[in-house]
C-alpha cells in the first residue's frame, strides 16, 4: 500500500496550511519512455480514486496510477546539505525517482499529476 513518511507528511501539511488548502494530495505515476515518472499536487477527490489516510494526509490515487504506486513511499529527504526534496521510493523500479523527466535515481518531484 502507498505510504507517506512522517517527514513528508509534515511538509505536505505545512504547504497546505500556507495555501489554505485541505491536505488532499493527489499522487500519480505513469510509464514514459520505459521509466516511471511521478507527479503530485493538491486536488479534489474524483470518482474511482483510491483514498488513503496516511500520517494525517489524505492521499488520492487514480485507478491508472494505482498499480504503479501500490508499494511506493513518498519521503522528504536531504539530498545534499541544505537541499531537501520530495522523493518517491518504489520497489517496483528498484530505485527512487522524482519529477517527470528525471533520469532515475533520487530526484525532486514537483507539482502536476500524470
Amino acid at each position: 500500500m502507498f505510504q507517506i513518511t512522517a517527514t513528508a507528511a509534515a511538509q505536505i501539511k505545512s504547504a497546505a496550511d500556507a495555501q489554505d488548502d485541505e491536505p488532499f494530495l493527489r499522487v500519480a505515476a505513469k510509464v514514459e519512455d520505459g521509466e516511471l515518472v511521478y507527479g503530485m499536487g493538491f486536488d479534489e477527490e474524483r470518482e474511482n480514486d483510491l483514498t488513503i489516510e496516511c500520517e494525517g494526509v489524505t492521499v488520492l490515487i487514480s485507478p491508472r496510477s494505482q498499480p504503479l504506486l501500490s508499494e511506493a513511499t513518498l519521503d522528504f529527504v536531504e539530498l545534499q546539505p541544505g537541499e531537501f526534496q520530495f522523493v518517491f521510493i518504489n520497489p517496483q523500479e528498484g530505485s527512487c525517482s522524482g519529477r517527470s523527466g528525471s533520469q532515475g535515481g533520487c530526484g525532486p518531484c514537483g507539482g502536476g499529476c500524470a
